[in-house]
C-alpha cells in the first residue's frame, strides 16, 4: 500500500510539472493525489467489488482538499484538482474496453465500457457536489 501512495504522489508530481503548476505548489499537489489514491485503497480493501464507489470517495476527498489548499495557499483550486485526479481516472478501464473489443468479446467490452463511463461520472459528480458545496458557503458568507 505504501509503495502505491509514494507511486501516486510520484506521478501527480510529474502530471503537475507536465501540466504546468507553479513549482512552489508541485508538492502539495503530489499530497492531493497521494491522499486521494490512499482513500482509494482504503476504500478497496472495505468494498473490494465496488470500484465506483472507490473513486467516487476518493474524489470527493481529492475535491475538497483541493478547495481548502486553494483557499490557504492562495492558488487556484484546479492545480491541485487535475493532477490530483489523475489517479482515479479509469485509463485501463478504456484499454481493457478496447482491448476486448478488437478481441471481438463484444460482453467483456461492453462491461469494461460500462464501468468506465460509471466511474468517469462519478469523479464529475463527486467534484461537482464538493464545488456546490463551497459555492454555498460562500454565498452564505456573502449574505452576512
Amino acid at each position: 500500500m505504501i509503495l502505491q501512495i509514494i507511486g501516486a504522489f510520484l506521478g501527480v508530481v510529474g502530471m503537475s510539472i507536465v501540466i504546468g503548476v507553479p513549482k512552489k505548489l508541485i508538492l502539495y499537489s503530489g499530497a492531493v493525489g497521494a491522499i486521494g489514491w490512499w482513500v482509494y485503497l482504503l476504500m478497496e480493501a472495505s468494498y473490494p467489488t465496488l470500484s465506483v464507489l472507490q473513486a467516487f470517495a476518493a474524489t470527493m476527498v481529492v475535491a475538497l482538499i483541493s478547495h481548502i489548499f486553494a483557499r490557504l495557499l492562495k492558488a487556484p483550486g484546479t492545480v491541485f484538482l487535475i493532477p490530483g485526479i489523475m489517479p482515479m481516472v479509469p485509463g485501463a478501464g478504456m484499454y481493457r474496453t478496447a482491448y476486448y473489443a478488437f478481441k471481438g468479446n463484444m460482453d467483456l467490452s461492453s462491461y469494461y465500457l460500462s464501468q468506465t463511463v460509471q466511474i468517469a461520472g462519478v469523479i464529475a459528480l463527486a467534484i461537482f457536489i464538493i464545488d456546490s458545496i463551497f459555492k454555498i458557503i460562500q454565498l452564505k458568507k456573502q449574505w452576512r
